[in-house]
């Protein structure tokens, strides 16, 4: 008698880039799954609270087995396939507008290419609104690297949803690790791995991310509707969460650790709202157990501190470069940015960086994407010069 195949479920939110990780990893391997809006439906929101402890997405559940967020070992483990070796003539670490670019760029070259990322747009998916990116007065970052992804979907260019581990040199060619224990081979690399969210540091953080803590607004913000929130930040991510989630949750409070340095039409607008602002306030401690129930801020200038009572906390503190899988492969700044010359090219010979991963200081979508372009006919002059060599 055939076994039966567990049933799957995948709890999502609109905006949330992870979630469509999830589900783009499902449809790859041709798996049927039942896809659940939480920010919608408030009871099946319930029940994967219950399910998971988590509020906030994506949750997959596999027959009795539920899974947090995009976990690309774990569903390879249960659903992948093995893939045969060969070796790629450019291999691009990160789908956000850098990579996404550079792989356009290969493809049009003809060289072999394929992308590795965890999930495909990067930071740049988690912007409300863009309105400085040549060709639109205004966009939302999914809508604008849907647009890439398919665009790059177009040109038949393979994207694997990994996680790269390590990078290393093996003769002529470079060895790609990823988390999912698979290597690729590669005899150029494009590094655009881009950055993470910064988080506080606090002793209960991890325990609470995901169970009131989020570092991603865009995912996590239906989930908060008519619920007490703040936001720690003050630039224009911090201020765009807050008018976000000004429209759903009950209130919003915005902690500020020195003084706003967003753009002025988000300050007008938050004044508007009547959003409160602690300026040169720190939060110092998180509250909850099995969810978060409040923080503590403290004022930066008097000592003075105030309890909130908030069921969530987003955190839009800045970003870390995503460096970590490199281990001394090529030379970093002071800041773990990649070191690039005007022609992205690395330390290391064949390898390139583009985007906000390198020290380049502009950090803007329409930058990265041009870095990301120079990089590919970069790493194409690179093949063209050890052709038969």
């Amino acid at each position: 008698m055939p076994s039966v195949e567990p049933s799957v479920t995948v709890y999502s939110t609109k905006n949330c880039p992870y979630c469509r990780m999830v589900k783009a990893f499902l449809d790859k391997h041709g798996v049927a799954y039942r896809g659940i809006d939480v920010g919608e439906d408030r009871e099946a929101a319930r029940e994967m609270i219950r399910l998971s402890g988590q509020r906030g997405v994506p949750v997959t559940t596999i027959g009795d087995e539920v899974i947090v967020g995009f976990d690309a070992r774990r569903l390879k483990e249960i659903f992948g396939t093995e893939k045969a070796e060969e070796v790629y003539d450019t291999v691009i670490v990160g789908a956000g507008p850098a990579g996404l670019t550079a792989a356009v760029y290969c493809a049009r070259k003809l060289l072999k290419t394929i992308v590795i990322a965890e999930n495909i747009g990067g930071q740049a998916t988690w912007s409300w609104s863009i309105e400085n990116y040549m060709g639109y007065r205004m966009i939302t970052g999914e809508e604008l690297i849907k647009r890439f992804e398919e665009q790059v979907r177009g040109l038949h260019i393979s994207l694997e949803l990994d996680s790269v581990q390590e990078i290393a040199e093996e003769g002529d060619l470079f060895l790609i690790r990823t988390v999912s224990e698979n290597v690729y081979r590669a005899k150029t690399v494009i590094i655009a791995a881009g950055k993470q969210p910064r988080t506080l540091g606090l002793p209960e953080e991890s325990s609470l991310m995901g169970r009131g803590v989020s570092i991603c607004a865009t995912c996590d913000a239906p989930l908060y509707k008519d619920k007490a929130v703040a936001v720690v930040g003050g630039g224009n991510s911090a201020l765009q969460a807050a008018l976000e989630l000004a429209g759903l949750a009950q209130s919003v409070a915005l902690i500020v650790r020195s003084t706003i340095r967003a753009d002025e039409v988000y300050r007008r607008q938050c004044e508007e709202l009547g959003i409160p602002v602690y300026l040169h306030h720190e939060v110092t401690a998180l509250s909850g157990d099995q969810s978060l129930t409040g923080i503590t801020i403290r004022n930066r200038e008097t000592g003075e501190e105030t309890d909130l009572a908030v069921d969530g906390l987003f955190l839009e503190i800045g970003l870390v470069p995503n460096t970590e899988f490199l281990h001394g492969f090529v030379d970093l700044n002071e800041n773990h940015e990649i070191i690039v010359d005007q022609n992205a090219h690395t330390s290391r010979d064949g390898v390139y960086a583009a985007g906000d991963v390198t020290c380049i200081n502009a950090k803007q979508i329409i930058v990265a994407a041009g870095d990301g372009a120079k990089a590919a006919l970069e790493a194409h002059e690179y093949i063209l010069r050890h052709r038969g060599v």
